[in-house]
Formats: structure tokens, sequence, C-alpha cells
């Protein structure tokens, strides 16, 4: 949705190992390799993957791999990416069956009803999984 010809376009996070990262995205979380960027002269490669093109205004997560590099640290000011599915419990049990760790269980948010989880990609990035429907 553009508010002010102003649109949300991705969220970049850095990876130790990019094809491991694109199958959690993809197989695990059903999102798709939307585009992939190698730039041997910067010594990166980009994949953007989601669940639609932004050409449809949908944002999309850029996957940066820099060579040579094979583990970052989180810090302390990034949060979590959110996922909204139809089934929370469900979508632990495949992340948990491929071996992702799942570092909340599903169950309602603090003070609320929404039924949530947390897991972790390949890299810890944190991905709340909030179940819609």
């Amino acid at each position: 949705m553009m508010v002010n010809n102003h649109s949300f376009l991705h969220t970049m996070l850095r990876v130790g190992d990019l094809e491991r990262s694109v199958r959690f995205y993809t197989d695990l979380l059903g999102m798709r390799e939307l585009r992939r960027r190698d730039v041997p002269d910067g010594r990166y490669t980009l994949v953007f993957v989601g669940y639609a093109a932004e050409s449809t205004g949908a944002a999309v997560i850029e996957l940066t791999c820099n060579y040579g590099v094979e583990k970052y640290e989180i810090g302390t000011g990034f949060g979590h990416l959110a996922i909204g599915v139809p089934d929370v419990a469900a979508t632990c049990a495949k992340l948990r069956a491929a071996g992702a760790k799942i570092v909340r269980e599903p169950g309602p948010v603090k003070f609320g009803s929404t039924i949530i989880a947390f897991a972790e990609d390949p890299d810890g990035y944190r991905i709340e999984l909030i179940q819609r429907g």
C-alpha cells in the first residue's frame, strides 16, 4: 500500500550460507525466490524472497551473502520478522521436523488471545509466526 508516494519494500538480512537460508524461507516458510543478483566486484550475492512480487506492493526479504563471511552477530537492535500463517502449531511442527529451532512454543500472546510462536532461521534471526484466519 502506498501512502504519500512511499512504500515499504524489503528487509535486508545478512546471512552466512545463502543456499541454506534460501531453503529455509522457500521450502519451510513457503516463500518464492523472486530474483538473485551476484556482484563479484562487490564480493556479495543478493537473493530476494517473498510471498508475492514487489510489483504487487508486497514487502520482501533481501538475503545478502558477503563472500567469505560465515556468521554475523544479530545485535540488540533487531527484533524479528513477522509472518502470518493459517496454523501456528502445524508450522512449528514442520519447522521443527526440518531441524529449525522453535524458541517460543505456540500459544496465546501475553495479555491477549492471538496465537503466536517464535522460530529462528539458520542465522539466528527470529521469526514471529502469527495465526491468521
